[in-house]
């Protein structure tokens, strides 16, 4: 992605299965920022001085990344039975673009006898595990993660069914633009191949979309640009060179490989597309704006003051980030989406010491 982007924090709810806690306290709402979440009482949070307006830079926000990645509510169709997890795998539950065939781990109750002692963990448990090691590393995530639940690792986002090449598409589609523009644009390509009058429409099949002109793909508002990798991309899947069972198994740095390799697919929208789409639980981005940022203030940084350098906004460097993030590995995914809401709680870390 040639653009500077801008990201702000996602909003996801599920149940971590902590302990329960106590009624949150009351918020007040700030003037500007979308976030209204403000120090716990009875701390009063520290006023900080108005910034004067300066650029931020251009980064997709999280909130449209996830629901084109397949980060929206779960749906009560989809049944949460307990399977096998592994946070170096993929744990989403994937669909294949042509055949609708199902590509999922096993289930933990088909485990033999001999071996089930063996599986810990599973679709039900991993995130409880995830937050226990944040947690043990850094008992500054606690308040963090308890304010915070994430729903995209609960059991009932890993049930979610992902289309890998609707997901990939989908984030072709918002690239450089904004969530309303690119979800009236894939409502029209959807529309394109005889969807519009279906309660439910499909996305097209990669087959469907690889045979279309461009021209009439470019009626649904895409770019000549975007239409042309949005066609290579259907290309890859309807040849058999990209395939869901593949996205489901390969480990991740081929996986990255073979991906960034397709026009249209920079490293970060890869990187997002491996943690929304596929779950994978141990995905780090250092390219990722709103992560620097979030990270910078949990490290106590005034992230107030943009830091430019060669022309490209820094908060942290990549170095600080890769080392700062290592020690929550296999888990560094459900770190990063603690990062994203990571500045308002910890603009005063006075208060979470």
């Amino acid at each position: 992605m040639s653009a500077p982007r801008r990201s702000t924090r996602l909003s996801a709810q599920a149940d971590t299965k902590l302990a329960p806690l106590p009624p949150p306290p009351s918020r007040r709402k700030r003037k500007a920022g979308p976030d209204v979440a403000t120090a716990p009482n009875p701390v009063t949070p520290i006023k900080r001085r108005a910034q004067p307006a300066a650029p931020r830079p251009l980064t997709p926000t999280p909130e449209p990344v996830a629901a084109e990645q397949g980060d929206g509510p779960p749906t009560a169709r989809h049944k949460t039975l307990a399977r096998i997890a592994d946070p170096a795998s993929t744990n989403a539950t994937l669909v294949s673009p042509e055949t609708s065939r199902l590509v999922a781990s096993r289930h933990a109750g088909s485990v033999s006898p001999s071996k089930a002692q063996a599986v810990r963990t599973t679709t039900h448990t991993i995130l409880q595990e995830a937050c226990e090691h944040l947690i043990k590393v850094d008992e500054r995530l606690r308040p963090l993660i308890e304010k915070n639940p994430c729903k995209m690792f609960s059991p009932e986002g890993l049930a979610e069914r992902i289309d890998p090449f609707e997901s990939l598409a989908s984030g072709i589609i918002s690239q450089q633009v904004s969530g309303a523009a690119a979800k009236s644009i894939k409502a029209k390509f959807v529309g394109l191949f005889g969807q519009h009058e279906d309660p439910t429409p499909r996305f097209p099949h990669p087959s469907e979309v690889a045979q279309c002109p461009l021209d009439k793909l470019r009626t649904a508002g895409l770019s000549q640009r975007k239409a042309e990798y949005i066609q290579g991309l259907a290309d890859k899947f309807a040849s058999r060179e990209l395939s869901a069972n593949m996205l489901h198994d390969a480990p991740y740095d081929e996986l990255v490989e073979r991906l960034v390799a397709v026009r249209g697919l920079g490293r970060w929208s890869v990187e997002m597309f491996a943690l929304f789409g596929l779950k994978r639980m141990d995905v780090f981005s250092t390219g990722d704006l709103g992560v620097q940022r979030g990270m910078a203030a949990f490290a106590g940084r005034d992230v107030a003051k943009l830091k430019s350098k060669g022309g490209k906004w820094k908060y942290m460097s990549e170095k600080d980030m890769l080392d700062m993030s290592a020690k929550f590995a296999p888990y560094r995914s459900l770190f990063m989406w603690l990062m994203w809401k990571a500045e308002d709680s910890f603009t005063d870390v006075s208060t979470m010491e």
